[in-house]
């Protein structure tokens, strides 16, 4: 090998030799650059702390559940359900007004039999009947017809928008003596004493705060008068909805005993569906 190759070589060596040596020494000058940055950085931000950080507030307890109440239990959420029980059944999950369309399908006639509900519900002239989620009026206008004109209907709804819809509706059929009523989730709003009949018709299940809906309704019923639960039968596994959307009379019962109800009759004239009715006490 000449002189000048091994000069050459030489200082290859020597690169390769100094090459981890200067990588490390630079990897540790961008070390202490760095630390020296964020300390001067967190002693003059918001993230600087000179006393112990506070633990975290711990969360409100739960308000008191009124006398009689006996509560909700969260468990398995099913497909149409929210995952609430009372009493052993899960809550549903409720209709908004874009599938208000269902509630005036044409098959519904021959499915519930409106008229044989109506008949059921033997209404007198001059009734005051509250059609707790009301919907579109499908029920509203035909217990308008059997109260009369010194009689009305109110429709109960926690949706504006299906209020919009009721006043529509009723305007095309030209009735008079149905009104829209905005509730909220635990109350119909309804003056005490004020309701003979208190008509739900596929709707309780529905509620997720049941216990208090219930408890309003009642004080807004005037003596003697009535609720009405119009339900899908659970009991009978021909009838082709949802699990979660239909209930049994005993459950019905189950969940009205813990209110000043009594049990009046339970009619099963309907194709699908039982009217169970209860009386304030």
């Amino acid at each position: 090998m000449t002189g000048e190759g091994a000069e050459v070589l030489n200082k290859r060596r020597g690169a390769d030799i100094l090459s981890p040596m200067l990588t490390d020494f630079l990897c540790r000058a961008r070390a202490r650059v760095v630390h020296t940055f964020v300390a001067a950085l967190l002693a003059t931000t918001p993230f600087a702390q000179t006393q112990p950080a506070k633990p975290a507030a711990e969360p409100a307890a739960a308000a008191p559940l009124p006398p009689g109440h006996p509560g909700y239990v969260t468990g398995r959420r099913t497909r149409d359900g929210i995952g609430k029980y009372f009493l052993g059944r899960e809550i549903a999950h409720f209709m908004t007004h874009h599938g208000a369309e269902w509630l005036e399908r044409p098959e519904r006639e021959k499915e519930e039999r409106p008229d044989l509900l109506m008949t059921a519900l033997a209404l007198k002239p001059g009734d005051v009947v509250a059609d707790i989620g009301c919907g579109t009026g499908y029920y509203s206008w035909r217990a308008a017809e059997k109260v009369g004109p010194r009689g009305k209907v109110i429709g109960v709804e926690i949706q504006q928008e299906m209020l919009d819809l009721l006043a529509k509706k009723m305007a095309e059929r030209k009735v008079t003596n149905v009104s829209g009523h905005l509730g909220t989730t635990t109350d119909p709003k309804l003056p005490p004493a004020s309701v003979d009949v208190a008509l739900m018709v596929d709707v309780y299940h529905e509620f997720d705060h049941p216990f208090e809906m219930t408890q309003a309704l009642i004080k807004s019923l005037k003596p003697g008068g009535r609720i009405v639960f119009v339900e899908f039968r659970l009991e009978d596994p021909d009838v082709p909805i949802k699990l979660v959307h239909k209930m049994s009379e005993a459950q019905v019962r189950k969940e009205m005993a813990v209110h000043p109800l009594e049990w009046v009759e339970t009619n099963k004239s309907l194709p699908w569906q039982h009217v169970i009715v209860f009386r304030k006490k």
